[in-house]
């Protein structure tokens, strides 16, 4: 309650400001806590004190941002920059370790998926920057994952209003899950739209595999 009332405050004083610069500062690795604060300004929306789109696009820069920052600095710095002056973003070694684990088990689609995960999300900036993860890759998980994630929770405060601290705790537990039952949903809906745009490419990859197959059958010698 006393994070709330402090949340709060900070709305009262500074408006959607609050969003964008505590965003920004978390993706660099500063304590914020980003998920209750999106959730309590959709409240707020809900009861039409700040506008809903707008918040969706604040949070959606102070994210992207502060994403795109970490990125560059793994990339610039390094691995050994991270390791030397880690603690200086509260970027420890067990938190490090933590975050190379999740990319081994899971590759670059960790940039999407990570904005769910505790402990991860902060990290998984500076470690695609480290990895040298292509920036075009980089922009198109880190970015879709980022719009997922703060529709969701500005969502939870604008749908459910006075009830959004029950459904919230909820979300935060099974958020992983959600997000990827709505990347399926996404890709399953992607892949039916252009169905016959994959099949027509299908079938021309194999029929070329097949007229390669026929023309070096015709090359080779006859014993």
């Amino acid at each position: 309650m006393e994070m709330l009332k402090w949340i709060q405050e900070l709305f009262a004083s500074y408006g959607y400001s609050v969003l964008f610069f505590g965003l920004l500062l978390e993706f660099v690795a500063l304590p914020f806590p980003g998920e209750t604060t999106m959730a309590f300004a959709g409240f707020l929306s809900y009861t039409g004190k700040l506008d809903f789109f707008v918040l969706i696009a604040v949070a959606f820069a102070g994210t992207t941002i502060g994403m795109t920052v970490t990125y560059f600095i793994g990339l610039k710095a390094g691995l050994p920059f991270i390791q030397r002056y880690g603690k200086w973003f509260l970027f420890s070694e067990t938190k490090l370790e933590k975050t190379q684990h999740w990319f081994d088990r899971y590759g670059s689609i960790l940039v999407s998926i990570g904005y769910f995960i505790p402990g991860v999300r902060h990290f998984t900036g500076y470690f695609s920057g480290i990895t040298a993860l292509p920036f075009r890759k980089f922009a198109l998980y880190a970015y879709s994952g980022a719009l997922l994630w703060v529709v969701l929770f500005l969502g939870i405060g604008k749908i459910f209003g006075p009830q959004w601290m029950g459904i919230f705790h909820l979300v935060e537990k099974n958020a992983i899950w959600i997000a990827a039952g709505a990347a399926a949903v996404a890709a399953f809906i992607i892949l039916y739209r252009y169905r016959h745009k994959i099949r027509s490419r299908l079938l021309r990859r194999k029929a070329g595999i097949n007229l390669e197959t026929q023309v070096v059958k015709v090359k080779e010698p006859s014993k």
